[in-house]
């Protein structure tokens, strides 16, 4: 390294020694609003609220010996119940669908509306939400919470930060019993588990998700979206000049400054720099300081900026909702234009619409019945005492009705072909009766017999057809029938 090279090193280093690189939380004291931007947080916040802590307790009628919870996820029985829907383990690729279905939702809604999820749907935003107007309520708004927090220890501050701490607990508390109750039908579950007679897993995970929800609503807050939530990394690739976001007019409000804009203050714009914005961001934000990783557009900034404007004698929506797009034009003296439809909205709006009819069509053509087969290893094939083959196979018949339902078992595809269950091998035919009970899976030993005119490589094509002969549905499996290559 030259001589050059090892002082620019020197000079790196001594000024990174001098720099402090890591830096204590600054806590965020959210001042509460009104505004249009409040009322729809705050209905959006109460029905997600609603939705979660009532839906486990809704009934739904679905007859004797099954549960009547309208949603439960019923693991040790390894069903799904929604309302009138039930999914089966094998059915888990719609779960992959909804999920599909949810990604690309947010792609579109992002690219037209900006981070409008995390500032308005979220459950981390929702919650915190909660914990916020729970904190209001006993400790005040922001300049109250501020001075006491701020001044001596006091028996009022104590009380206060534990009444306030003890509300956090029971919120959290009722969080973790609501998503458990997902799992478990709810009034047994809430008889049960004051009574001592819940499982230790419920305990468990009733105590693991009350921890983790007064943990990341409570104290992490914006933590959680600034650092912790991957989606803010990435969601740039979603947004582009047309995405509709919280925006400040800089063109109309620079250069700020204090006091009533009168003959006095001519020279000024605007924003009176009171910082209203930045007190009432749940993370703390400047919006005047452009598009942030940390902003959630929840739009909090424009209520308590409207506020302040009508005080100061001044148009509303110095802080809007906008595009840079039209932002960069409207400070050209143009009027602007809002872009909704451009190739980015077309082609998530399309695969979109394509994912929900797939999803809808495989929903509404979803199959009642299913039938595995499987060929037995050993032996492959028997010969039989009249020079014919039999092949043995285990046969699983999912009724997935809740009530019992008769089949026809049919083969073919092989010369001759007869069946017989395990349990009667000497009552063969061509189609076979059974009734598989509703919500059951049905297995058996089948044995197929048949006379194949020739085996390439020593099998040749089966199909085994099941059908209900109450509503006509069938379905068919292709296997192979076996013997000595011919």
């Amino acid at each position: 390294m030259s001589s050059v090279g090892k002082v620019r090193r020197k000079e790196i280093e001594d000024q990174l020694s001098d720099r402090n690189l890591y830096a204590n939380r600054v806590r965020v004291y959210p001042k509460s609003v009104r505004g249009i931007a409040r009322t729809i947080k705050t209905a959006i916040l109460v029905t997600c609220l609603a939705v979660y802590y009532v839906l486990p307790w809704i009934r739904w009628d679905r007859g004797p010996g099954y549960p009547d919870q309208a949603v439960l996820l019923d693991l040790p029985n390894r069903r799904f119940h929604v309302f009138n829907l039930e999914f089966w383990p094998q059915d888990i690729y719609y779960l992959t669908g909804m999920l599909i279905l949810a990604a690309i939702s947010l792609f579109l809604v992002t690219s037209l509306l900006g981070r409008v999820w995390c500032g308005y749907a979220c459950p981390q935003t929702v919650w915190t939400d909660l914990f916020m107007w729970v904190e209001r309520r006993i400790e005040g708004d922001r300049n109250e919470r501020m001075k006491r927090d701020q001044g001596p220890p006091s028996t009022d501050r104590l009380l206060r930060k534990l009444a306030k701490h003890a509300a956090w607990a029971a919120v959290a508390f009722a969080t973790g019993g609501a998503w458990i109750a997902y799992f478990v039908d709810a009034p047994t579950l809430l008889r049960e588990f004051f009574t001592g007679g819940a499982s230790t897993e419920v305990y468990f995970f009733v105590g693991l998700f009350t921890f983790t929800t007064y943990l990341l609503a409570g104290w992490a807050r914006e933590q959680v979206c600034t650092f912790m939530c991957p989606w803010p990394r990435f969601q740039s690739a979603m947004l582009d000049e047309q995405s509709l976001i919280v925006t400040y007019q800089a063109w109309r409000g620079e250069p700020r400054g204090h006091g009533r804009r009168d003959a006095a203050h001519a020279g000024l714009g605007a924003c009176i720099d009171c910082n209203a914005c930045v007190n009432s961001c749940p993370t703390g934000v400047d919006i005047r300081d452009g598009v942030q990783l940390e902003c959630i557009n929840c739009g909090l900034c424009i209520d308590a900026c409207n506020e302040m404007m009508v005080k100061s004698g001044q148009p509303k929506w110095l802080v809007t909702w906008d595009t840079l797009a039209r932002q960069r034009e409207k400070a050209q003296g143009q009027h602007g234009r809002l872009r909704i439809l451009r190739p980015r909205t077309l082609v998530y709006a399309g695969v979109l619409a394509v994912a929900m009819s797939v999803m809808g069509v495989a929903l509404a053509s979803r199959a009642h019945v299913h039938l595995s087969v499987q060929h037995d290893r050993a032996p492959l094939f028997v010969m039989t005492r009249d020079g014919g083959l039999r092949n043995a196979y285990t046969i699983r018949i999912s009724n997935k009705t809740l009530q019992d339902a008769p089949f026809t078992l049919a083969v073919a595809g092989v010369k001759d072909a007869v069946m017989a269950f395990g349990e009667a091998p000497e009552q063969r035919s061509q189609v076979l009766d059974l009734t598989v009970p509703g919500d059951q899976v049905d297995t058996r030993r089948l044995l197929v017999f048949g006379r194949p005119e020739r085996l390439a490589d020593g099998s040749t094509p089966l199909e085994l057809t099941l059908r209900n002969t109450q509503t006509g549905e069938m379905t068919t499996y292709r296997t192979v029938f076996m013997g000595p290559a011919r």
